[in-house]
C-alpha cells in the first residue's frame, strides 16, 4: 500500500511497479508476435519514465513537433509522427527528428513528399478503414465525416511512389474482437496495396494491460495477419494501455458546503485537470468511496474553478469528510494527464512517482512563469 501523506497535493502520481508491469505485458506481446508496439505521447506524456519505457519498447509516435522533439530528446530511440495536417513553418524540422512519418492526405503527400524523401524518412497514408465499433462519436475516428485518413474511394494509387506504408486507427480503449473487425475492413479496402507496402501501422486504441484484455486473441490475430503478409512490419502504437492504472492524481478537500446536499470544493478542477471526465463523459473511481447512498455519507465533488459545471458526481464515503482529507482520483496517469491546463490560473498539480521501494519523490512544481508562459 503506497503513502500517499508523502504526496503534496494536488499531484499526479505515477507508480513505477505498475508501470513496468504494463512494459513487461508489451513486452510479452512483442516477443511472441514480433510487432513492434511503440508509445503513442498523445495519451502517455510522462516523459521522466521514458528511460523504463525504453527497457522495453523501441520508441514513440507523436502527434506535433513538440511531441516529435520530446520523443527524440527523453527516449531517444524511434519517432514515428502521424498529424491531420502539417505546416510549411513546421515541416522540415519534424522531418529531421522523424524516422517514420504517415501523410493525412495525398495532398499533404504530394505537397511534402520531396522533403520527406530527400531527408530518407520513412513514409506512409493513413486510410480509413470505414469500419469502427467505437460508440461515442467524440472519440471515434471512422465517423461520418471524418476527416482522419483517405476513405477507398478517395484513394490514389497512382501517387504511391514513395509510400513504405499504410496507417489506420480506428479503436478507442477496446479489446482484441474489436481490432478483428477493423482490420478484416482494412484488408478488403486495402489489401491489394499491401504486398507493394514495407510496413503498416495498426494505430492506437488497443488496450492490451487492461485486466480482462483478451491477449491470447490478440496473438493469433497478429500472428494470422503476420502469416499472410510476413514482408511487412506491423506497428502498434497504444497510448492508454501504457499509462493504465499506473497512478493517481491526488487531491485535498478544501471547504465543505451544503446546497440541499453536502458539497466538497477540492483543489483540482474537472474542467482544467480532468477534461476527458467532461468530454466522454465518465466517472472515475474515487478510492474508498462508492456510488451515492451506498455507504452513509453522501458529497457532490466539485473543483475548484468558477465554471458552473466543474463537478466530478456523487460519492458516498464511510466517514463524513473534513477539511483537508485527501481524495485520490484513480487512473489519472493517461489521457487525463495529457489534457491537464490551467484554466482560471488554478494551481496546476505538481508531478511525482514513487519507486520501486515505495518512496516518493516530488518531480516537478509548477510555477506562476509558467501559467505566465501559456498566456
Amino acid at each position: 500500500m503506497l503513502d500517499y501523506s508523502q504526496v503534496k497535493s494536488p499531484c499526479y502520481v505515477l507508480d513505477e511497479k505498475r508501470l513496468r508491469r504494463n512494459m513487461e505485458i508489451l513486452s510479452d506481446i512483442q516477443n511472441r508476435t514480433g510487432v513492434k508496439i511503440i508509445c503513442a505521447l498523445k495519451g502517455y506524456s510522462f516523459w521522466r519514465s521514458f528511460p523504463i519505457i525504453a527497457e522495453y519498447l523501441p520508441g514513440a509516435t507523436a502527434s506535433s513537433l513538440n511531441e516529435a522533439r520530446l520523443a527524440k530528446e527523453e527516449m531517444g530511440k524511434e519517432v514515428h509522427v502521424f498529424a491531420p495536417a502539417y505546416e510549411d513553418g513546421e515541416i522540415d524540422s519534424i522531418l529531421s527528428l522523424a524516422d517514420h512519418i504517415t501523410f493525412n492526405s495525398f495532398s499533404q503527400w504530394s505537397r511534402f513528399r520531396d522533403k520527406a524523401l530527400k531527408a530518407g524518412v520513412s513514409c506512409g497514408i493513413r486510410v480509413n478503414p470505414q469500419f469502427s465499433t467505437v460508440e461515442t462519436d467524440l472519440y471515434n475516428p471512422c465517423g461520418k465525416f471524418s476527416r482522419l485518413g483517405v476513405t477507398e474511394a478517395e484513394f490514389k494509387p497512382e501517387l504511391l511512389d514513395g509510400i513504405d506504408g499504410l496507417h489506420f486507427h480506428a479503436l478507442c480503449e477496446q479489446d482484441a474482437d474489436a481490432l478483428e473487425g477493423v482490420l478484416a475492413a482494412f484488408e478488403k479496402h486495402f489489401g491489394r496495396f499491401l504486398p507493394q507496402m514495407k510496413w503498416v501501422n495498426f494505430g492506437g486504441g488497443h488496450h492490451i494491460t487492461r485486466k480482462d484484455y483478451h491477449r491470447d486473441q490478440l496473438v493469433a490475430l497478429l500472428n494470422d495477419f503476420k502469416k499472410r503478409h510476413p514482408h511487412l512490419e506491423v506497428i502498434m502504437e497504444p497510448g492508454e494501455a501504457i499509462g493504465w492504472q499506473t497512478g493517481e492524481l491526488v487531491a485535498n478537500v478544501v471547504d465543505l458546503v451544503h446546497n440541499e446536499m453536502d458539497i466538497a470544493i477540492l483543489n483540482v478542477s474537472v474542467s482544467a485537470h480532468m477534461p476527458d471526465c467532461l468530454e466522454m463523459p465518465y466517472r472515475p473511481n474515487v478510492t474508498g468511496a462508492d456510488l451515492p447512498g451506498v455507504k452513509k455519507f453522501t458529497y457532490k465533488l466539485t473543483g475548484n474553478t468558477c465554471l458552473a459545471g466543474d463537478q466530478l458526481g456523487d460519492f458516498s464515503f464511510d466517514k463524513p469528510l473534513q477539511v483537508g482529507d485527501t481524495i485520490i482520483f484513480e487512473d489519472m496517469i493517461h489521457y487525463t494527464m495529457v489534457k491537464t491546463t490551467f484554466f482560471n490560473g488554478v494551481r496546476h498539480p505538481n508531478i511525482g512517482m514513487f519507486d520501486m521501494d515505495g518512496k516518493f519523490h516530488l518531480l516537478h512544481e509548477f510555477t506562476y512563469e509558467q501559467f505566465k508562459e501559456k498566456l
